[in-house]
């Protein structure tokens, strides 16, 4: 019996649209994160590009459940001595909501080659709209 490992003609590439309005953040990040993976498919290889393509709607009505959204800060480091600076998450949703989710998905993507090949395929908008009704996404119910 041999080992079965999906080729890139085994694969089918598949759009998904997710409404995040009411969704806690890591609940719904750890979904996405399967899903650009494809990680919930059969013929999942681990090193064979096998994920979808996700679109999150709704991303200025997401939830955090407990304190989170005064007591979660975001970091970045400007490159100057003294450089740290930092968000809370409830700052973050006023300016750039879409950020929100793409940083939890990007901390739960495997950390080599295909953390940024995978979150490219992950389109993040604040409303109800979106410009990729030509790929005919499915609406996924989570």
């Amino acid at each position: 019996m041999k080992t079965y490992m999906a080729g890139n003609e085994d694969i089918e590439k598949r759009w998904f649209v997710i409404d995040a309005n009411g969704k806690t953040v890591g609940r719904l990040a750890t979904k996405i994160a399967t899903l650009l993976r494809g990680k919930g498919k059969p013929q999942f290889t681990a090193h064979a590009d096998n994920g979808d393509f996700v679109i999150v709607l709704n991303a200025e009505k997401v939830n955090f459940t407990g304190k989170k959204w005064s007591q979660k800060r975001y970091y970045w480091y400007t490159g100057y001595p003294g450089g740290l600076r930092s968000i809370t998450a409830e700052q973050l949703l006023k300016k750039k909501p879409e950020d929100i989710i793409t940083k939890a998905v990007w901390g739960l993507l495997p950390k080599s080659k295909w953390q940024k090949r995978l979150i490219t395929r992950l389109k993040v908008y604040r409303g109800n709209e979106h410009p990729h009704e030509s790929q005919k996404p499915e609406l996924l119910e989570l």
